[in-house]
């Protein structure tokens, strides 16, 4: 009984019973057009595909077994801690904490954990915001003063808008230094080579990771939005990889 639950209720989230409504509604469709119907199947069913944990465990488990957790025996020393923005969602009626995206709490809270650690080391947080409202190092920094942190060892980079912005502003402050870099596991890989090409070598300390492998059976084969907003980040980091490949074809100096 408990197993049947848990799948009835996986298919009445909003992506699965939405996918399930468009598939049932196509039976019914005139199959004139016979190529726009097979296709539009096709889409419905490719969808499904790429939002269960199966096919995320096929294509984003094995990329995360090659992030490497950071190691506090290889490293005594460490001047500066940089985490990375993951963005907000703006509420001046709500603590800072809450309006925080799950991706920069996380990496906020591996940045904190790192700072107990180090306790000479200098926090850097990162993230731009709009014009007029707090950006998000100014979120992250409320937050981790908040929690404990003393604001003499926080640095912001609040002009930085995205990862090559990230990597150009702080370059001049982290060159020669041993620097550990936090941010989410899928993107980890395109963030230490934008920081190498400024100069910068940084030590690894991803975070977010996905754990599909752990995914019970009966789910493994249900559509979830959760699962394609993980599929969708690890695209977007394929795209901005192929990118920066682009870019310093034409000028190589570029990023």
């Amino acid at each position: 009984m408990f197993e049947l639950k848990k799948i009835i209720g996986g298919l009445l989230m909003p992506l699965p019973i939405t996918l399930i409504l468009i598939f049932l509604l196509l039976l019914f469709i005139s199959k004139k057009n016979s190529k726009s119907y097979y296709l539009c199947v096709l889409s419905v069913v490719a969808l499904w595909g790429i939002s269960t944990p199966q096919f995320a465990d096929y294509t984003i488990t094995p990329k995360e077994h090659t992030q490497a957790l950071f190691s506090q025996a290889d490293h005594k020393q460490i001047d500066f801690i940089v985490v990375l923005g993951g963005g907000s969602s703006l509420n001046a009626d709500l603590h800072a904490n809450l309006q925080l995206s799950n991706s920069s709490l996380v990496r906020l809270v591996e940045g904190l954990r790192l700072a107990n650690i180090y306790p000479n080391a200098k926090l850097i947080l990162s993230g731009a915001g709009n014009k007029g409202f707090p950006s998000t190092s100014h979120l992250l920094s409320r937050t981790a003063q908040s929690l404990g942190l003393s604001a003499e060892r926080i640095q912001l980079n609040p002009d930085a808008r995205d990862t090559v912005s990230e990597a150009k502003l702080l370059a001049p402050t982290l060159v020669d230094n041993k620097v550990i870099l936090v941010t989410s596991a899928s993107h980890m890989k395109r963030a230490q080579d934008l920081f190498s090409a400024q100069g910068v070598d940084t030590i690894p300390a991803p975070v977010e990771f996905y754990n599909y492998s752990s995914t019970p059976a009966i789910k493994r084969y249900i559509a979830s939005s959760s699962v394609l907003l993980s599929v969708n980040r690890y695209v977007h980091e394929w795209l901005g990889i192929q990118w920066i490949k682009l870019r310093r074809a034409l000028d190589s100096g570029s990023v």
